[in-house]
């Protein structure tokens, strides 16, 4: 099938390079140039695990192709995804202007019959502007239809997440447009979940802003064991074999980042308040999020009488491991606070630098190798658990630092093993950990 993806972000890259490796022909367009010349040329913008590999296959065996060009790419497409950004204002609405951009575009250029079908997240009732604009200007004797397709792909694994996920969901409004859409993804036996448009548009934000509760949930019930003495790793793990709850999303952390659970979770409270609707519960989820990435710094000033002038290693800068994605991440809470008290900053991870370079400059240290960041630091602070942080041996912290103090915003070290080292170790909803402590000054 002829397939174009509009957009070559996040989505719109691996949703074609996926329909791709399924033996599709797929034109990927994009406005920014140089992206789409590094894209020609084999070289992922984006770092996601396994993607560049298949991005090379793929463009190899003539199957992906990719292009500023709008008549090269929408002239005779069988089905066109939207996958362009829908960034949040600043009163948390949905930014929705590239979405209609697009349209805009695509309406002037088809030449057939086509199914539009959006994998953007987007509002309830989007599609539905979305069928009146393309309407408004196609050439009259043209078929459009238009289908929800919300993606559900993880940073760091939306390789995976594509070829092996939990679900598919189409809302379309006849049975004809579900019909292909569905023949697209037979190959990967992935439960398909057909549904009317506004449902499908509605799943995806109803999915996000759950599992962003459960999150906001657990962190809360982690304050609750620091205070009575509880181990929230205990906690999460008796109440996860319920199977009415499950294990997922109950790790106690700096909360939750990225692209999409804070914009999504704002813009469903805001769809909410422009219907009357006071939507309490998701208002608490955004509140306890905001506040639990200021957690490292409260307790940081809470064991040290002043971070001014101190060095602070802070190991982690991705919202989450196995991605370059700064976007909300906890980190950037982090290193601006300690700025604010004074503090000197070294900062880690293995390939997000450059994207904090530039919001930081110079201003901050950076580096690639854990033991320079924590070489005499008074304080380390992980804000991401890398797998290289989790693999760090404990008694380097004691070694390296002038003080061995870690507050471990993500839960990364057993406390049986921090227990066999010299270290004041904090982690979150855990009991601190305060062996003998070795000043090296």
């Amino acid at each position: 099938m002829k397939i174009t993806v509009a957009g070559a972000g996040y989505v719109g890259l691996v949703t074609s390079v996926c329909l791709a490796e399924l033996g599709h022909e797929v034109i990927c367009i994009d406005i920014q140039s140089e992206k789409i010349e590094q894209l020609q040329e084999g070289y992922s913008p984006i770092y996601e695990p396994e993607l560049e590999p298949l991005l090379q296959k793929n463009l190899i065996e003539g199957r992906l192709y990719f292009t500023t060009n709008p008549r090269y790419a929408y002239t005779h497409a069988d089905v066109i995804f939207i996958a362009v950004g829908t960034p949040q204002h600043v009163d948390g609405t949905a930014n929705l202007d590239y979405v209609y951009d697009v349209i805009e575009t695509i309406a002037v250029h088809i030449e057939n019959d086509v199914i539009i079908c959006t994998k953007s997240t987007v509002p309830v009732g989007t599609n539905e502007k979305i069928k009146r604009m393309i309407d408004s200007k196609k050439l009259p004797q043209l078929r459009v239809e238009i289908v929800s397709n919300p993606e559900f792909l993880r940073e760091g694994s939306a390789v995976v997440d594509f070829f092996y996920g939990d679900r598919i969901v189409i809302g379309a409004e006849n049975e004809e447009s579900a019909r292909v859409l569905e023949n697209i993804y037979q190959p990967l036996k992935i439960p398909i979940i057909k549904t009317d448009v506004k449902s499908a548009e509605m799943i995806k934000y109803a999915s996000n802003a759950f599992l962003a509760t459960k999150i906001s949930f657990v962190n809360e019930i982690a304050r609750m064991c620091e205070k009575v003495g509880a181990n929230i790793d205990d906690v999460t793990y008796g109440i996860g074999k319920d199977q009415r709850i499950g294990p997922y999303f109950l790790k106690a952390g700096l909360g939750y980042g990225g692209s999409c659970f804070p914009k999504d979770t704002r813009a469903l409270m805001h769809t909410s308040g422009s219907l009357g609707h006071h939507f309490e519960l998701l208002e608490a989820v955004i509140k306890v999020n905001n506040r639990q990435k200021s957690f490292p710094v409260v307790k940081a000033k809470e064991i040290m009488p002043s971070l001014k002038g101190k060095k602070v290693a802070v190991l982690g800068l991705s919202f989450k491991p196995n991605t370059d994605d700064i976007r909300e991440a906890a980190s950037i809470t982090v290193i601006k606070e300690l700025l604010q008290e004074g503090a000197s900053v070294t900062a880690y991870d293995p390939i997000a630098i450059k994207n904090v370079k530039e919001l930081f400059g110079d201003s901050i240290d950076y580096t690639d190798e854990i033991q320079t960041a924590i070489y005499h630091a008074d304080l380390t602070i992980i804000t991401t658990e890398w797998e290289q942080i989790k693999q760090f041996p404990l008694n380097l912290y004691s070694e390296y630092m002038k003080e061995p103090k870690v507050i471990d915003g993500r839960n990364c070290y057993p406390l049986e093993e921090v227990q066999k080292y010299p270290l004041l170790y904090v982690s979150i909803g855990r009991p601190t950990v305060v062996k003998t402590l070795t000043n090296k000054l």
